[in-house]
């Protein structure tokens, strides 16, 4: 039988194990490769007849800064970089807090960095919008992601979700929630919660 001492140790190791396992995962691009800062990359999903890549959508004759899919997979899309909150990250990490920023410019926004934006009245999905916080949202917790593997036993395929936990630690988000798609009139608006839409990352 093993000594209290023993069992504590025991569990201390399995805990440290966890936690290693858990931060030292990062995320893989198409080719295996680790995600990394500053780079461009194309968020497409990875299941076909599930749309294009990730690009700014036009919505209601508004300025195209709502982020969506093109409706077709091909090789139109804009490109994003990632951006970790945690200081120094040379490698972009699963479950941890990422700004992502298209790699495009537009007369319409100050900013083409993501942010959880408008609730949909139909749906009460919020939707994902390009843009600076506004100084009256405070803290910028709205423009932080985090990527989970979609499958723990299989790498390279994942979901997008919003909860910045590295941001606010302490924090109690209440409508954390992965991203999916939203079509409205025919384009496909990505919003929190739905159906989590896996994706993959490749290299521009």
């Amino acid at each position: 039988m093993m000594s209290p001492t023993s069992v504590g140790n025991l569990i201390s190791c399995i805990c440290l194990a966890m936690a290693i396992a858990t931060i030292a995962q990062p995320v893989l691009d198409t080719a295996g490769r680790a995600l990394q800062p500053g780079i461009d990359y194309y968020i497409k999903p990875a299941i076909t007849d599930s749309g294009g890549r990730f690009t700014l959508i036009n919505r209601n004759n508004s300025c195209p800064f709502f982020v969506g899919q093109e409706n077709v997979s091909g090789p139109v899309g804009l490109p994003v970089t990632f951006a970790p909150f945690a200081a120094g990250a040379t490698v972009v990490r699963e479950s941890h807090d990422q700004m992502i920023t298209f790699s495009a410019s537009t007369i319409c926004v100050s900013s083409t960095a993501w942010k959880v934006g408008e609730t949909n009245r139909i749906t009460q999905r919020r939707l994902i919008v390009a843009g600076a916080p506004a100084a009256s949202e405070g803290l910028p917790y709205r423009s932080y992601f985090m990527i989970n593997r979609v499958e723990p036993e299989r790498a390279g395929v994942y979901s997008l979700r919003w909860c910045p936990t590295d941001v606010c630690p302490t924090c109690r988000f209440s409508n954390c929630g992965p991203i999916g798609a939203l079509v409205e009139n025919g384009k496909r608006l990505l919003a929190l919660h739905g159906s989590v839409l896996p994706v993959v990352f490749e290299r521009a």
